[in-house]
């Protein structure tokens, strides 16, 4: 069923693009017709035009002159270069958390996510399963006070869920994520901060081959055939 959105809401409209993106609907490299999303969404150009620009700050998309918006096609350099990224900022938001004498709030918020994290896969939930695992490594970010560095790993975060929702798609029953989660967990309550920022890592490299042959095989799809999924039937 079409969603309705009123033309002043572009905030509403970036998420639900946004949505397509994340869960393949719209594939990588995908050319972003504003007159199919006009007529999905029952809006004007103007209000879907400026929900694109919005992705686009977060870097799901990309504008291309003369040719308009498509779906950010990433090379696999660049996917290594976001993941080597993100594992030295979670690494380095673990060993910031060293400075703080009390950890024990941290510790029990971390445990109520790794908490959601297994409820989630248990129901074989992906979204969720993702929101608690980007939660589980913010709550670490968050705790150092540092907001530019909260700020950027939640830019990070935004850029790396299509890959993230590619690979639990694929591997959800397999992910092996808790026994990084517990283990993160556990040496921070023990104050082994390089311990926590080493599985941080480890987590990292393990899923990284994955990630990258999901996404080559969603990236050798054809966008083009693909376009009208998110028309209007």
């Amino acid at each position: 069923m079409d969603i309705k959105a009123p033309a002043t809401i572009p905030y509403f409209l970036q998420e639900q693009i946004r949505e397509l993106i994340v869960d393949g609907t719209i594939r990588p490299g995908q050319p972003l017709r504003e007159q199919e999303l006009e007529q999905r969404f029952g809006t004007s150009r103007s209000p879907i035009r400026e929900a694109l620009r919005l992705l686009e700050l977060g870097g799901l998309v990309s504008h291309i002159q003369r040719k308009g918006f498509r779906v950010t096609l990433y090379t696999e350099a660049q996917i290594r270069h976001l993941y080597q990224l993100r594992a030295e900022l979670e690494a380095y938001c673990f060993r910031q958390v060293a400075e703080t004498a009390d950890l024990s709030p941290l510790v029990a918020e971390l445990r109520s996510y790794d908490d959601a994290i297994a409820a989630s896969m248990a129901k074989r939930d992906i979204r969720a399963s993702i929101a608690a695992s980007r939660e589980f490594y913010l709550a670490a970010a968050r705790y150092t006070g540092n907001t530019p560095l909260v700020s950027m790993l939640s830019k990070l975060y935004e850029q790396v869920e299509p890959l993230r929702y590619l690979l639990a798609k694929r591997s959800m029953e397999t992910n092996n994520i808790q026994s990084y989660t517990q283990g993160i967990t556990q040496a921070l309550s023990e104050r082994n901060f390089d311990r926590a920022a080493e599985l941080s890592r480890g987590y990292v490299v393990e899923v990284l081959p994955g990630i990258l042959q999901a996404y080559h095989d969603a990236a050798l799809q054809d966008a083009e055939d693909l376009a009208p999924r998110y028309g209007r039937a």
